[in-house]
């Protein structure tokens, strides 16, 4: 149902560098590059996200409940992407553990312009 999610970034080539380092192991990719607006994904049938300055020149500036989350497939997984954001420069939004007893385990990180993300594994 999700066609993309779009973020506003204030350095594309650091943003597409962080994403696409990230999420590689994905299978993520720059699929689209357009100069101001990069589609970042597997392929351009699945869900994608976008990173973009912003159309009216303005500062980019982070959501305020807005929040990218990615399922990488196992409690494992959660806890390794997690760090690998904090390595590739994002801060702590929420280390990795259990949110919800038995159904859903979660970690939170800030990217470096501040964008909200998670990773999250059900069950």
């Amino acid at each position: 149902m999700i066609g993309y999610v779009t973020i506003g970034v204030s350095d594309m080539g650091k943003a597409k560098k962080y994403y696409t380092d990230l999420l590689g192991d994905m299978g993520a990719k720059v699929l689209l590059d357009l100069g101001r607006i990069a589609f970042i994904g597997k392929d351009m049938k699945s869900p994608m996200m976008a990173v973009c300055t912003p159309h009216d020149g303005s500062p980019n500036h982070p959501g305020n409940g807005n929040m990218l989350a990615f399922q990488p497939g196992s409690k494992e997984a959660v806890d390794t992407y997690y760090k690998k954001a904090i390595e590739l420069g994002a801060t702590c939004g929420g280390e990795p553990g259990q949110r919800i007893p038995d159904q859903f385990y979660g970690a939170y990180a800030r990217d470096p312009d501040g964008n909200k993300v998670a990773f999250y594994h059900f069950g």
